[in-house]
């Protein structure tokens, strides 16, 4: 890692601490404070990459947060992560912020090993509201009745169903709890939804807005009213909103108190607002409206989603600088689905596609910009967009579900009740499946060949190229193809440069040899089997004869290949990228012993502990899966028998 110093300015180089900010700086410096750490996020992320519009967007928020509130006493939980950049600056990390995301560097996330500041770990979006309250309760039994909680959650994350039932429990808690909604109206793409829609209507509505101000300046009175001031404030606030806005009871009908919409960006004026909610007891929501990419005006004028994680870029221009290979190089896997799936839609009236709020990460976009009528981004509501998509197969849609492996996480019983157990013929397309780099622990789609093989009706596969992912998802949706299908892949570019090849229907349960050897057998599923053709050439130099096969399917298993490969080989290596426990190793070791063989197998593939960020490639090294890796063990077993023949 580089150790290029970044300088603070006058004001956030005095700040180690929160305690800093409170004891140093008056209400009225703030502006300054929150100016000096938006240059510092500038500064940082122009050169060394990681999320920025998200983070820019909450300067001001995180500031009056960490000025009003006890931290890390009082408790803040961060929803979703990439908003806080500038609260790990602000809590002990401004030096090593440079090592964000970047190998055994800072995480990109909050988390709970790295600082007592991190109240809660989060990668994935709208835990929150109901880790605060959990938070909160535990205060309260504990008697520290003085703890303040706060969940900040952005407009998108509110959209999950888990976010709905935090709230429904909060409201009937009666805990110090500060639920901050951060209105920007994007996740990571344009946010969608009758959310959205309710919430633009609150912050759109000029007549409330006008009148707002004065129920602020009652509640800033507060102490001229006595002991019944907060009941005079909460009349006449939600006689204010039930006259003017004909749908704002939302909030209220859960027992939350509403305040808002305000400024996200008015560091004083928030800093105000929160100082007065402090005395507040009971569960509140402060709506604050903000804008991503805030005060940096490409990312202003720019696209969101460009400006989300931009990579590097010159903070003089605004210009994004992208290294240009020399050579022509193949295609993200993610673009392959994005144009094979509209290929195949133009010849399928019965394809449509689905995604979970990450139309570009997935490269479903492709799909909308051609055929909007057919491609549906349902926000970030992964349990929805399974059950969504089983609804549109029983009437005989044959829908892409296309989800990160890691958060399909977050649907597993709509996979088993609304679709397996149905055998309802949706196709779920898994992105950043295996490790998935520099977003951590949190993203890496390790778990989900363990727990899709396991469920009946459910065909689990996975590609080693472009071609075999385009043969795929043309097999899966053939109208012979019945039941769920599932197609892993991960994060990342393919191999091929010529990949828009014919399609070609693939037999279910069968794999395949691409390359001949008489010493060892490496079995491989998925893109990680290139490593292991790699190692198999590197190995033919060291007169070690190693046999590649792709087995492409994980359930059902190329049974009959398997039989041939145990009925000749006595030494198997299957290499996986995906977790080792109950993955596609285990699977083939239950078929070997199940049919009385007795070969040396060793799996290599993610191990049983958290792998943390870092590049794919530094983190196929670490987990020792790598090409290099595979080529040792394949020695170590293969000399073993080897010695043991000429001792004999």
């Amino acid at each position: 890692m580089s150790d290029q110093v970044f300088q603070a300015g006058k004001f956030l180089s005095q700040i180690e601490h929160p305690k800093d900010l409170r004891d140093k700086f008056s209400v009225d410096q703030l502006p300054d404070v929150a100016d000096d750490l938006r240059d510092f996020i500038i500064d940082v992320v122009s050169k060394k990459g990681g999320h920025f519009g998200a983070s820019l967007g909450v300067v001001e928020m995180t500031v009056a947060l960490h000025y009003v509130f006890n931290t890390p006493y009082d408790r803040i939980a961060w929803d979703v992560g990439h908003q806080a950049y500038g609260h790990k600056i602000l809590t002990g990390r401004r030096s090593v912020f440079h090592t964000n995301r970047k190998y055994k560097g800072i995480s990109g996330f909050p988390k709970i090993k790295e600082s007592e500041y991190d109240n809660f770990g989060v990668g994935h979006s709208s835990t929150s509201i109901s880790a605060a309250l959990g938070m909160a309760v535990a205060s309260r039994s504990k008697g520290e009745l003085d703890r303040q909680h706060v969940a900040i959650i952005g407009d998108g994350a509110m959209t999950a169903g888990l976010a709905f039932e935090g709230l429904n429990h909060a409201g009937v808690e009666n805990t110090n709890l500060l639920v901050v909604l951060n209105d920007n109206c994007m996740s990571i793409d344009p946010n969608v939804g009758a959310l959205k829609e309710y919430l633009t209507d609150i912050t759109t509505s000029h007549t409330y807005n006008k009148v707002k101000d004065e129920v602020w300046h009652l509640l800033g009175k507060m102490s001229r009213f006595g002991t019944e001031a907060r009941d005079i404030v909460a009349k006449v606030e939600n006689g204010i909103k039930a006259a003017l806005l004909q749908d704002s009871n939302l909030f209220e009908s859960l027992n939350f108190r509403y305040f808002g919409p305000i400024d996200g960006h008015d560091v004083v004026h928030m800093a105000k607002v929160m100082e007065d909610l402090r005395k507040i007891p009971g569960p509140k929501i402060l709506h604050c409206i903000t804008k991503k990419g805030k005060g940096y005006a490409p990312a202003e004028a720019g696209s969101p989603t460009k400006w989300h994680a931009p990579g590097i870029f010159n903070k003089d221009t605004g210009e994004i600088i992208k290294v240009t290979p020399n050579d022509p190089q193949p295609p993200k896997y993610q673009d392959v689905f994005g144009h094979t799936i509209v290929e195949l839609a133009e010849k399928n009236e019965k394809i449509v596609g689905v995604t979970p709020a990450m139309p570009s990460g997935s490269s479903l976009n492709i799909m909308m910009k051609a055929m909007p009528d057919r491609a549906f981004d349902v926000g970030i509501a992964e349990q929805h967009a399974v059950t969504f998509s089983a609804g549109m197969a029983y009437q005989g849609l044959k829908p892409f579900c296309n989800i990160y492996s890691s958060f399909m996480q977050r649907a597993y019983d709509q996979v088993i009740h609304d679709v397996a157990i149905q055998e309802l013929s949706v196709i779920f397309c898994l992105d950043r499946a295996g490790l998935a780099g520099a977003d951590g622990p949190t993203h890496h789609g390790a778990y989900d060949i363990a727990y899709m093989r396991c469920i009946p009706n459910l065909i689990v596969s996975a590609p080693m190229n472009e071609e075999e992912l385009r043969n795929l998802m043309y097999t899966a949706q053939l109208d012979e193809t019945k039941g769920p299908f599932v197609i892993r892949y991960p994060r990342g570019q393919g191999v091929m440069l010529d990949w828009k090849t014919p399609f070609k229907k693939i037999a279910i349960g069968t794999g395949r040899k691409v390359k001949a050897g008489s010493d060892i057998a490496i079995l491989t599923i998925g893109h990680i089997g290139n490593e292991a053709l790699t190692a198999a050439e590197l190995l033919e130099k060291n007169d070690c004869s190693a046999a590649v096969y792709d087995m492409r399917f994980v359930k059902p298993l190329d049974e009959l290949m398997l039989h041939e490969i145990f009925g000749k080989y006595d030494h198997v290596i299957t290499v996986e990228d995906g977790c080792i426990q109950g993955g596609f190793g285990s699977a083939v070791i239950e078929f070997m012993v199940d049919n009385g063989y007795t070969s040396k197998v060793v799996r290599l593939g993610i191990p049983d502990r958290i792998v943390e960020h870092g590049s794919q490639e530094q983190l196929y090294v670490e987990c020792e899966y790598d090409a290099d890796s595979i080529v040792r063990e394949v020695i170590k077993m293969t000399s073993s028998t080897k010695s043991a023949g000429i001792a004999s």
